[in-house]
C-alpha cells in the first residue's frame, strides 16, 4: 500500500469524523428552530383560537370556513392568512411530534420527511461546533467507518474492473 493512499484513507476518516460529529449538532438546532417557530404559530394563532372556542366549539376549521362564506370582502380575504397560519400551525405540531424519538430515528425522520423550509434554514444559518459527547462521537465514527468501508469496495470495484 502506497504511502499517498494510506494519507488519503486518514484524510477520508478525519473529514468523515469531522462530518459525522456535526450532526447531532445540526439535529439539535434543527429542533431548536422547530420550536421557535411552532411558539410563534402557535402566539399568531392563539386569537383565532380564542374567537373559535367562543363561537366554533374550538374548530378553526368553522372559523375559516366562516370567514370564507362572508358576504363581507374583508372577512372573506381573511380566511386565506387564517388558514395559512393554521396550516403551519398544524406542519410544524406534526414535526414536534415525530421527533419524540430516538436519536437515530431523528436523523433519519430529517433527512426524509424533515421540513425543507427548517432544514434550509438551519443549513444557513448553522453553527459548526465540535462536540464531544457521546452521541457526537458514535455518529463521527460510524460515519468515518463508513466512508471508508465505501470508498475500500469502490476501488476493489475498480481494481476488478481494469483487472487484465
Amino acid at each position: 500500500m502506497s504511502v499517498i493512499y494510506r494519507y488519503f484513507l486518514i484524510l477520508i476518516a478525519c473529514i468523515s469524523i469531522l462530518l459525522g460529529i456535526q450532526i447531532p449538532s445540526f439535529v439539535d438546532q434543527y429542533e431548536k428552530r422547530l420550536d421557535a417557530h411552532f411558539l410563534e404559530v402557535t402566539n399568531n394563532l392563539r386569537g383565532y383560537q380564542e374567537i373559535a372556542e367562543k363561537f366554533f366549539n374550538g374548530s378553526i376549521t368553522e372559523l375559516i370556513k366562516k370567514h370564507d362564506a362572508s358576504e363581507d370582502k374583508t372577512f372573506k380575504e381573511e380566511s386565506q392568512p387564517i388558514k395559512n397560519i393554521y396550516e403551519r400551525y398544524l406542519r410544524f405540531k406534526v414535526q414536534k411530534e415525530l421527533l419524540e424519538t430516538s436519536f437515530a430515528k431523528k436523523i433519519f425522520f430529517i433527512i426524509i420527511r424533515g421540513d425543507k423550509e427548517l432544514i434550509n434554514e438551519t443549513t444557513a444559518n448553522y453553527t459548526f461546533m465540535i462536540p464531544l459527547n457521546k452521541q457526537a462521537v458514535i455518529t463521527g465514527a460510524i460515519l468515518a467507518a463508513l466512508m471508508l468501508l465505501i470508498f475500500e469496495l469502490l476501488k476493489l470495484g475498480i481494481c476488478r474492473l481494469f483487472r487484465p
